[in-house]
């Protein structure tokens, strides 16, 4: 039998620990971006009870059935593997008193690779590596997290209904939430829940329906829905989507707010960068004025649809993220396989900012919006360690250890992407998050490299 451990200091108690590990969400918060994982089915943390995972490497999927046994209410529970990939597997979650409000979380592997001997020679250094990656990312993230909790340890848990709850930010956000403690509303379209912890808030923006009385008593709503703006080619057709999936609803969603009898203190509304327009070495604050492209007058009407809720009282902050990093989806996914391959490069001359924010942080920074009275109207959500395309590539290049000598100069990016390209990939735009940092909000991740390595686990 083969031993992994991994210890670290947590900033709480280990009753908050060991309840954190238990909520709705620990799961999918503590997955490795850079591993293609989904939770099948989980009966929670409770003697017996089990959860099924399906793991894809390549074009490969695996099964992975774990039961939860030994349990010591706020101090220990382990998984042990009734089916999957090993011959044997058995993981000791443990939380032990340090100091008043901290804890040492260990985690305790004890494991046998398939294949017996063969198995041991062939992967054991490959497992022994995994497990070393996937270890130091879910210490630092659960560190991250339970020291941003504990911060608003105080205040009570609240209520929070989610637009555009099952993409790449919303899926991180509500995990974010429900391992804090709070209770998430998805507003769904249709179909049952997930069963994950959170309830369903019925509504369809197409058709311009929602269950208002489902909204009453809510404390805060966060609108993340939107079309994927690099889906195609803009035609004509795509940008009525873009546009029109993200201010009708929002539309909808700030009218529906406006007439409730008990409407939430709160309204988070994303936006973007795109707000600015391709600005050059400009630097851009949040009182900057839009552009004149197309992004910047659809994130200009986005925001003008959050009226109908402010005129009515509710505190709205308009959200204007920057360019999402995460291996799971956005930019940085379709950058991997070719850098991977040595294919990368600069895109145009290189110059062009690019303002970022690490998907850890961006959960962090919608609930330090709805926490922080203080902040109203446009907050860009971008990280303080803005670097240009030449910078950006390099650093990619250097974490992955791979040559980026292969650059895309602007003209193949305007044949191959027309106005997208033009907007997404050569627009410049170098955003500081004043309200951000003024109000107290600390990022975990401010530079670049260092985002990059803890996203890749490098």
């Amino acid at each position: 039998m083969t031993i992994f451990e991994k210890s670290t200091e947590l900033p709480v108690s280990p009753d908050e620990a060991f309840a954190w590990h238990c909520r709705p969400g620990a799961f999918l918060r503590l997955a490795p971006p850079w591993e293609s994982i989904e939770l099948l089915s989980s009966d929670g943390v409770a003697e017996g009870s089990r959860a099924t995972i399906k793991m894809k490497v390549g074009p490969f999927s695996k099964k992975w059935i774990a039961e939860h046994h030994d349990i010591i209410e706020g101090r220990q529970f382990q998984d042990r593997q009734i089916s999957g990939p090993f011959a044997d597997w058995n993981h000791t979650h443990r939380m032990e008193p340090a100091a008043p409000d901290r804890c040492i979380l260990t985690d305790r592997i004890e494991y046998r690779p398939p294949l017996g001997f063969l198995g041991e020679m062939l992967g054991g250094r490959l497992i022994r590596n995994q497990l070393e990656r996937t270890f130091q990312y879910r210490h630092a993230l659960t560190t991250g997290d339970l020291k941003f909790h504990s911060a608003y340890s105080e205040e009570p848990a609240m209520k929070i209904a989610i637009g555009g709850s099952t993409g790449m930010v919303g899926s991180s956000l509500v995990s974010f939430l429900t391992t804090g403690g709070h209770d998430v509303a998805r507003l769904y379209r249709s179909g049952p829940s997930l069963n994950d912890g959170t309830s369903n808030i019925v509504w369809d923006p197409a058709k311009g329906t929602i269950d208002a009385a489902a909204l009453e008593g809510v404390d805060a709503v966060v609108h993340l829905g939107g079309h994927n703006i690099a889906h195609g080619r803009w035609t004509d057709g795509m940008k009525r989507l873009i546009r029109d999936s993200r201010v009708n609803s929002t539309t909808l969603l700030a009218k529906t707010l406006a007439g409730l009898a008990n409407p939430p203190k709160v309204f988070v509304c994303a936006s973007a960068i795109g707000f600015y327009g391709d600005r050059g070495d400009e630097i851009m604050t949040e009182d900057s004025e839009p552009g004149p492209t197309f992004l910047s007058e659809t994130c200009n009407e986005w925001e003008e649809a959050t009226a109908a809720a402010r005129d009515a009282g509710i505190r709205v902050v308009n959200l204007r993220i920057g360019v999402v990093l995460s291996p799971q989806g956005g930019a940085l996914q379709k950058m991997l396989l070719p850098f991977k391959m040595g294919g990368g490069g600069v895109v145009g001359n290189g110059r062009q900012w690019m303002s970022w924010v690490c998907l850890d942080d961006l959960p962090r920074i919608i609930l330090h919006a709805i926490q922080t009275e203080s902040l109203s109207g446009p907050v860009n959500a971008t990280a303080p360690g803005t670097v240009d395309n030449r910078e950006f590539t390099k650093t990619l290049g250097r974490v992955l250890k791979r040559p980026t000598i292969i650059p895309m100069p602007a003209f193949v990016v305007k044949l191959a992407f027309g106005e997208m390209g033009k907007e997404l990939l050569l627009g410049s735009t170098k955003t500081i998050p004043n309200r951000l940092q003024q109000s107290g909000y600390e990022f975990a991740f401010p530079e670049l490299e260092p985002a990059l390595r803890h996203l890749l686990g490098r």
